[in-house]
């Protein structure tokens, strides 16, 4: 069938998970069969469920959480988890440590230590300290090993969904159009089901039944950062996006939106501009290749030269 001149593609698959405390939303829109369709989203779900055990900081089996209480010493790891902690130090680097994933120990004391399956409290049985950053972390690339040089607790955070969604992307590339959206994570290739770009809208940081502006993009992913997603229960003052430098919450803007080629990168930008705050995170985010939007206290929006090109309204 064909309306106003675009093909209308006869097949939208869509299927929904949990994991990565978050709802992962799939949508598929293809000529091909339903029967490729659905064993290709079963794979998704597979990278997703592996992902969360290698990387997550609140299953105390975790490769991850293994890794943090191994002190001294250089551990192999695997594929996944030497990928998310090799980018995730070079960017640490880059931001000069606001963006850092040795603050496991500090988001732990500020609350964020709830294992969202079993709702149990994870209290690390080693003494971790807060003087701690990612130049404690040594990497050997050619082994894939890593060495924790001091005791504290790694949180992938602001990287693990990115790199989940990125994988899942390969395992979908053979399909017209699709789109991820892990819980604001959000990858789109193609068009939607009437041959039009995928939206997405920015949520009001303020109000959660608002969008505040919509965005249309194809073949790029789009992350979102903001202080309203997770507070701390111990003081609502308190949120997860923490500047390691300064040991608080960042509070200059309430959102930070990025757009790049990768869900990873994506989402560790919108997490480090966060904590930068408006004038030196947008510089991150242009010095990367990467678009954003920055959602202030005020209600302003902050945004990078390009930005205009993805605007819906």
């Amino acid at each position: 069938m064909v309306t106003r001149g675009v093909q209308i593609l006869k097949k939208k698959i869509e299927r929904k998970l949990i994991a990565m405390d978050t709802v992962i939303s799939l949508t598929v829109v293809s000529s091909k069969s339903e029967k490729d369709i659905q064993k290709s989203l079963s794979r998704v779900f597979d990278i997703f469920h592996n992902i969360e055990s290698s990387c997550s900081r609140f299953d105390p089996d975790s490769e991850l959480r293994l890794l943090s209480s191994s002190t001294g010493n250089p551990v192999k790891v695997s594929d996944i988890l030497f990928q998310a902690i090799l980018f995730s130090v070079e960017l640490s680097k880059a931001t000069n440590g606001a963006f850092d994933i040795t603050v496991g120990n500090a988001l732990e004391k500020q609350g964020f230590n709830k294992n969202y399956l079993t709702g149990e409290i994870n209290s690390s049985d080693f003494r971790a300290g807060l003087n701690v950053s990612y130049k404690d972390v040594l990497i050997d690339e050619k082994k894939q090993t890593v060495m924790l040089t001091k005791p504290l607790i790694l949180d992938l955070g602001a990287v693990a969904k990115g790199l989940a969604v990125d994988l899942a992307r390969r395992e979908l590339d053979e399909f017209e159009g699709f789109c991820i959206n892990a819980g604001g994570d959000i990858f789109a290739k193609g068009v939607n089901g009437i041959g039009t770009p995928w939206k997405v809208g920015i949520q009001h940081p303020l109000d959660s039944m608002q969008i505040l502006c919509k965005l249309k993009i194809s073949d790029c992913a789009v992350c979102t950062s903001g202080s309203y997603e997770r507070k701390s229960k111990k003081n609502n003052r308190v949120h997860h996006l923490f500047d390691p430098v300064k040991q608080i919450s960042s509070n200059e803007i309430l959102s930070c939106t990025a757009i790049s080629p990768f869900a990873m990168l994506s989402d560790a930008l919108s997490t480090a501009a966060f904590i930068l705050g408006p004038e030196k995170g947008l510089i991150l985010l242009e010095e990367h290749g990467a678009e954003g939007i920055m959602i202030t206290p005020a209600l302003e929006l902050k945004v990078t030269s390009g930005i205009e090109r993805y605007y819906y309204e």
